[in-house]
């Protein structure tokens, strides 16, 4: 059953495109995306996620249930930086440590579109109201991150952290913006609004994942080469702490009771890390961190270990407990 998983995730139209442009860029191909075309793709994908999202929620409405997702998705989003901080203590220096772990403590929205497409063709579905969930674990890491920074670093000129400006880069960062904004787009305007954008954002929608997981493989392969310099334990960090993250929040599910598919993205939220957000915040709030540890981390080891394995693994656990 998890072979067949495994081959059915792969065999899937984005997924082959990423490794089409990841052996592109190991095979040191001239294939690229000119710019501003991977701008344009993730725009798309997040306003199009944003906007079924809302339109979903509209559907389900704010219920209990809804809330006790939203609950959950803030408690890991606060949890993972905190442990993941200590871990990384064990080998690395204070400003490193701050910085993978927020990394690892957000999430990535393309993992969580992969996954979404991934249940889709398994004729599964997921609540809208996971997608407000996504929007609320993109910031809580990157305060976590910096609250450890404070207590733990001694910055040679004592200057204190600008907390106007990091809640800003927070919860006003682009892709955070837009997913809100989209996702109360899809909210207001209902069924009716959807219908009447559906051909752009639902149609087309996985012909562009294509279009920017293909742009996604060509940079995680140039960044391959970058892996030696994280070392065996940043490696075995960015594979075995997405896997540990995944199951611990599959037995939170399970014990609060959500259903097979909210499980299951829920997982997959847990077990990603950001590679666009949290490392722009971490760049202009801890220069003293080496940005080529936590990029290459979360683009280069821990993106293409999820959408290619990690995606049928988590499932396979839940289709597991769920039935």
């Amino acid at each position: 059953m998890a072979f067949d998983l495994v081959l059915q995730n792969i065999l899937n139209p984005p997924i082959l495109m990423f490794l089409l442009g990841l052996f592109a860029a190991l095979m040191r191909t001239e294939l690229d995306i000119p710019q501003p075309l991977p701008k344009l793709f993730s725009l798309y994908l997040l306003i199009a996620i944003g906007l079924q999202g809302g339109h979903k929620l509209a559907k389900s409405g704010i219920t209990p249930e809804v809330l006790k997702i939203l609950v959950l998705a803030m408690f890991m989003a606060t949890l993972v930086p905190i442990y993941a901080f200590f871990i990384l203590r064990l080998k690395l220096d204070v400003y490193n440590a701050v910085a993978i772990s927020a990394t690892y403590g957000s999430i990535s929205a393309v993992t969580f579109i992969t996954a979404g497409d991934f249940l889709h063709k398994l004729g599964e579905s997921y609540g809208g109201y996971m997608v407000a969930a996504m929007t609320l674990m993109e910031s809580p890491a990157i305060i976590i991150g910096l609250i450890m920074l404070s207590l733990f670093a001694k910055r040679e000129n004592n200057t204190p952290l600008d907390w106007k400006e990091l809640l800003k880069e927070a919860f006003l960062n682009p892709s955070v913006y837009l997913l809100l904004g989209t996702l109360l787009v899809g909210f207001v305007v209902g069924e009716k609004g959807w219908v009447a954008v559906q051909p752009v954002f639902g149609d087309l929608f996985r012909g562009m994942l294509a279009f920017f997981l293909l742009d996604m493989g060509i940079v995680a392969g140039r960044r391959l080469g970058d892996i030696r310099k994280v070392g065996i334990f940043l490696v075995a960090f960015g594979i075995l702490l997405p896997i540990f993250n995944a199951l611990f929040s599959i037995l939170l599910a399970k014990f609060f009771g959500l259903q097979k598919g909210d499980a299951f993205m829920y997982a997959i939220l847990c077990a990603s890390a950001s590679y666009i957000a949290v490392p722009a915040a971490m760049r202009m709030s801890v220069p003293e961190a080496n940005p080529s540890l936590y990029v290459t981390m979360s683009l280069a080891i821990t993106f293409p270990f999820n959408i290619s394995l990690g995606i049928p693994l988590y499932y396979f656990f839940i289709n597991h407990l769920w039935g």
